[in-house]
């Protein structure tokens, strides 16, 4: 947990944030990930047997990450590189990174490792839409080098983001980009409404296949 500075971030004002309180947001999150669970299921298990083909190791990775006011959850993502890193020491991925598999460049690349966060969604950790979870150890770095950096905690995590659409996604290369993802995960959370994160779904679709950002 990233405390003691994300855990005042749940207590923010004498209300719980609408981007939280919202009935209609998390029905919709259950709705989308359940269909697309459905949808989806025949490319999961394909994708869950390419992986265990190419070397033999698990599918699933897992690691924790920040969820809504600083408490930690495990995410979910299909397996891509050759390390399960947690904890106290997370490396970074970077464009060309050697721990990342052959299938696993092309899962990046089209966003399929995400799509195990569908369970995320389902069991409330996350949201379809909201600021993406950094690793732990990133969390506890990054805090102090941007102020507000603890409020994105006063929403659920996201599969896709406000950040990610302006592009703000990837590798962290300077203090100035870090600002810019943050500033744009707070403006998204005290600007939120229903209507506006049909827009950002509406707006990720087309990265899928083609985000140059995407590695």
């Amino acid at each position: 947990m990233l405390a003691p500075s994300a855990a005042k971030v749940g207590r923010f004002g004498p209300a719980t944030p609408p981007v939280v309180a919202s009935q209609r947001k998390r029905t919709f999150d259950i709705t989308t990930a359940g269909l697309a669970l459905l949808a989806f299921l025949p490319l999961l298990v394909l994708i869950a047997l390419a992986i265990w083909l190419e070397d033999g190791g698990p599918v699933l990775f897992r690691q924790r990450r920040t969820g809504l006011n600083g408490r930690p959850f495990r995410i979910y993502k299909f397996r891509t590189m050759r390390v399960m890193e947690d904890g106290g020491a997370v490396t970074q991925a970077k464009r060309g990174d050697t721990r990342v598999t052959r299938l696993g460049r092309l899962l990046r690349k089209l966003s399929l490792d995400e799509l195990p966060q569908l369970l995320n969604i389902l069991a409330g950790d996350m949201s379809v839409v909201g600021p993406r979870p950094h690793a732990l150890s990133h969390d506890q770095a990054w805090a102090g080098v941007v102020p507000g950096y603890a409020a994105r905690f006063r929403t659920r995590p996201g599969l896709t983001g406000r950040a990610q659409v302006l592009g703000y996604r990837g590798e962290i290369t300077s203090p100035e980009a870090l600002a810019a993802r943050i500033a744009a995960d707070n403006a998204y959370i005290d600007t939120w409404s229903f209507r506006a994160d049909l827009a950002l779904v509406a707006r990720t679709a087309p990265l899928l296949f083609g985000d140059q950002r995407a590695f």
